[in-house]
């Protein structure tokens, strides 16, 4: 029996590598711990992995964002169990685990994601897609982490929509049909309830429903304190009660087009100067056995 316990070293505040030590003790048999930045070849790593192997996923969405897209198209036979060792955890929270609970499977979590389609590439995703401000949090949260200093991104959010982030005007086209929308905050597609460290964004979403559907989620039409005052109620899922300035739209394909580029964010991943994206729901992308 073969474990590999991968682990993000940028994870966690950079506490990832530690912490994820402390699996190599509850696994039998060959157990190693690899960096996920590292692995180059996804397919020779996987190729004698059979259904009595593991491998264990450390870190956070960001991790888990890039081990989807790494297994494109790959067949795995093994277990996959992800250990939540990030700072945001919401695909962890979406689920109903929270931190410090033991390694949970999640191969069937990891089936026909969506795909968004922006500046001509292909990217799988778990939770979910933010255009507007969170891309913007994004982008600013970057830019601080590349001097070492620690994003709050709520402080980031709240001095963006009273000071720094212009809101956009949009098109959306959910399965065929467009609308327009005007001073647009937020245009997010989701595939789980919660994205951005523990924002309710699509708060009726339910992963496990068995439905190839994502939500698209657009605030929109106020000005800057009133978008203020509500922008809190995110965090409960209380923002969709605000119908005169939330909307909600289902479906399997959606697309956003905003008049002006802006930063997007696939799983806390950042795309700059975007100025439209498509997600279609349900891609059979990744090939993952059924446990």
């Amino acid at each position: 029996m073969k474990t590999y316990i991968l682990y993000n070293p940028l994870a966690g505040d950079g506490h990832c590598v530690e912490e994820s030590k402390a699996l190599l003790a509850m696994y039998e048999g060959e157990v190693k711990q690899l960096d996920i930045t590292k692995v180059e070849d996804y397919g020779a790593l996987l190729f004698d992995l059979g259904s009595e192997d593991r491998i264990v996923i450390c870190g956070g969405d960001g991790t888990l964002n890039r081990f989807v897209n790494a297994i494109d198209g790959i067949d795995v036979k093994c277990n996959v169990l992800y250990y939540a060792l990030g700072t945001g955890n919401d695909f962890l929270h979406d689920i109903g685990k929270k931190e410090g609970d033991a390694p949970v499977l999640i191969n069937d979590y990891l089936k026909d994601l969506p795909v968004v389609e922006v500046k001509g590439e292909r990217h799988s995703f778990i939770n979910g897609i933010g255009f507007g401000i969170d891309g913007y949090c994004c982008e600013v949260g970057d830019a601080l982490k590349a001097q070492s200093k620690k994003p709050n991104y709520t402080a980031i959010a709240i001095k963006g929509l009273l000071f720094h982030y212009k809101p956009t005007n949009a098109t959306v086209t959910v399965d065929g049909k467009s609308y327009s929308y005007k001073k647009v905050w937020i245009a997010a597609t989701m595939k789980g309830r919660y994205y951005g460290g523990g924002m309710m964004t699509a708060p009726d979403r339910d992963r496990e429903s068995g439905k190839d559907d994502v939500t698209l989620v657009v605030m929109y039409g106020k000005g800057k304190l009133k978008t203020l005052m509500v922008f809190p109620t995110i965090f409960k899922g209380e923002h969709v009660n605000h119908t005169e300035m939330v909307a909600v739209h289902t479906g399997k394909e959606i697309s956003v087009t905003f008049d002006r580029p802006t930063a997007l964010q696939i799983d806390g991943e950042t795309v700059l100067n975007v100025t439209n994206y498509k997600v279609t729901a349900g891609v059979p992308a990744q090939k993952l056995a059924t446990v």
